[in-house]
């Protein structure tokens, strides 16, 4: 398969109907769509097969963070799957992080590691005991993750650019929080434009609602790659 384009499409839903009617309405427009917490704990690995299309690339975002026996484990389990990304927490430390990699050398999909969610800022940090900036922690479990033998790592879009600098251009960027100026901020409190997100060095960027919820889902995909590529 060739590299995924810049777009994943986030695809937050527990209806296997509704699924697949919105990967069929925007895989010609998207690099690749997302299917995440919400949608597996409702419908399983069969609920995935279920709607995905051969030539659409999948991420699945699980976020695994457990013990390194357990996570992976479960990494093997959802290779079956043929994620072309599928993400770990980077919290759960170099030994974890190591496992997981193991577990998926030599499948092709990329391993990445989730650094600070996008829904947090630096007071919800504070809250959990985190001291300093989010950036000073990003750039902590980046290149953590790099060390640990991850291929990239999520992480918002005010972070592209200084992370892009110290890992180089080999070392994947997958990118949520992005909200084209034309819709509403949502839950994200670190969020970017598409354009803006990819020229700071996104490999990928990662839209759910702004498209899932429009009217028409594949004209609001095609207008983001429009921006984006404009």
């Amino acid at each position: 398969m060739s590299r995924p384009g810049p777009l994943f499409v986030a695809i937050d839903t527990q209806e296997v109907d509704r699924a697949r009617a919105l990967i069929a309405a925007v895989g010609t427009h998207a690099g690749g769509v997302k299917l995440g917490l919400e949608y597996f704990v409702a419908r399983g690995p069969e609920g995935v097969r279920a709607v995905m299309q051969p030539d659409v690339p999948l991420f699945l975002d699980l976020k695994f963070h457990d013990i390194p026996n357990t996570v992976a484990g479960a990494v093997r389990s959802a290779l079956a799957l043929r994620p072309a990304f599928m993400t770990i927490h980077a919290a759960g430390g170099r030994t974890m992080m190591r496992a997981a990699a193991d577990a998926a050398r030599g499948s092709g999909c990329r391993l990445l590691a989730v650094t600070v969610l996008t829904s947090l800022d630096d007071a919800d940090l504070a809250s959990v005991g985190q001291s300093g900036p989010s950036l000073d922690q990003v750039r902590r479990l980046a290149a953590l993750a790099r060390e640990s033998g991850a291929d990239g790592i999520v992480c918002a879009p005010s972070e592209v650019a200084a992370i892009r600098a110290e890992v180089g251009p080999d070392f994947t960027l997958m990118v949520p929080g992005i909200r084209p100026v034309w819709a509403a901020a949502g839950d994200q409190k670190r969020a970017m434009p598409p354009k803006e997100a990819v020229a700071a060095g996104a490999d990928h960027i990662v839209v759910g609602r702004p498209i899932t919820g429009a009217a028409d889902p594949a004209e609001a995909a095609r207008r983001i790659m429009a921006e984006i590529e404009g």
